[in-house]
């Protein structure tokens, strides 16, 4: 009995953390001005985060490699136009976006 009230608020925790993550990770994108060069879901300046998402599924090491490349920048990845550093942005909210990236950015 305790593993199915067990398995039942673990699945309960798993349905009620995408939703919240989709809007921190949102919200955190409005408030970075990461939506100046970025789109959920169509190319401005840099890719749309569903591609980047795409890009990147079944890659395990992609969430340090594009927490590295929020934080200090980077170019040659999505073309000539390199995206500047976010050192302004703190390490939790940068980790909170490149989680919500990578889930799909709905």
């Amino acid at each position: 009995m305790k593993s199915i009230v067990f398995s039942a608020l673990v699945a309960a925790s798993i349905v009620t953390s995408v939703p919240a993550l989709a809007s921190a990770g949102l919200d955190l994108a409005k408030k970075s001005n990461c939506l100046a060069c970025h789109s959920v879901d169509k190319k401005v300046v840099g890719p749309a985060y569903q591609d980047v998402a795409k890009k990147y599924a079944g890659d395990k090491g992609a969430e340090a490699k594009l927490i590295e490349k929020v934080k200090k920048g980077g170019s040659g990845v999505w073309g000539a136009i390199p995206m500047p550093p976010n050192a302004q942005v703190k390490d939790a909210d940068i980790a909170t976006l490149v989680k919500w990236v990578l889930a799909g950015a709905k």
